[in-house]
């Protein structure tokens, strides 16, 4: 068999953005565009992961977000939620201990509550397993929005008694659960929507966005190679002006 060579990459023009997001969408539609069931899509959406994964190791992302099932899924049909949640079961079984060589550190942000228990437990040994790793930061945003995320922190400052004159910015990122991470320095959107869906709406405030036309099975090392050099294309000014 004929070993294929991968493209060589030149980053060395380029910062590399610590923290890459990336709302992975379009499985769906790359599954109808091959004349395949929608969970097809699903399933290779969950193997791209790996290459992506291997790719930002490569290129040196610190920490790497993804949004893989939000809370308002729930509201897609029972099948596709049950498949779903078969796919994350099985990446879990398959991928865990490849990510743990790489030294990759599993990170969970959502809420675990309503899940089913084997799934629950899968998880937690993931983290578990992977907690003392630093070559990169894998958050995955699982039955995770947003706007529940905000709620949550509230309620916790409100549970721990904190006075109003208290609440500052830093205090408030602190009871989210991306409390201690660096804010995502860009958002990728695959697909070619133009929303954020509910992901990461505070930390992401100014991120910047980059949104592809690719399909997220096809959003390769490439891809994630031109987004970068994207990334260096724009002038992060964060409110401000440049004198």
């Amino acid at each position: 068999m004929i070993a294929h060579r991968q493209q060589s990459f030149d980053l060395t023009p380029y910062t590399i953005p610590t923290h890459v997001a990336i709302i992975m969408d379009g499985n769906g539609r790359w599954a109808r565009q091959r004349g395949l069931p929608r969970q097809a899509g699903h399933r290779a959406g969950a193997e791209n992961l790996r290459r992506i994964v291997s790719a930002c190791v490569e290129f040196g992302v610190k920490i790497l977000t993804i949004y893989a099932f939000s809370t308002e899924n729930w509201g897609r049909p029972e099948s596709e939620v049950r498949g779903l949640m078969k796919i994350f079961a099985r990446v879990l079984d398959q991928e865990i201990h490849d990510l743990h060589a790489q030294g990759v550190c599993l990170h969970h942000l959502g809420d675990l509550t309503g899940i089913d228990p084997s799934l629950q437990a899968k998880v937690r040994r993931a983290l578990e397993m992977t907690k003392e790793n630093d070559r990169l930061i894998l958050n995955v945003a699982f039955n995770y929005g947003g706007r529940a995320e905000i709620l949550h922190a509230v309620r916790q400052m409100l549970a721990d008694g904190l006075a109003p004159e208290d609440l500052t910015e830093g205090l408030f990122s602190s009871y989210l659960f991306t409390a201690g991470l660096p804010d995502p320095d860009i958002v990728v959107r695959t697909s070619g929507e133009l929303r954020i869906s509910n992901f990461l709406i505070w930390q992401a405030a100014y991120a910047e966005y980059y949104p592809t036309p690719a399909f997220w099975p096809d959003f390769d090392r490439e891809e994630l190679y031109k987004a970068i050099v994207a990334y260096n294309q724009r002038e992060r000014r964060f409110g401000m002006v440049t004198e």
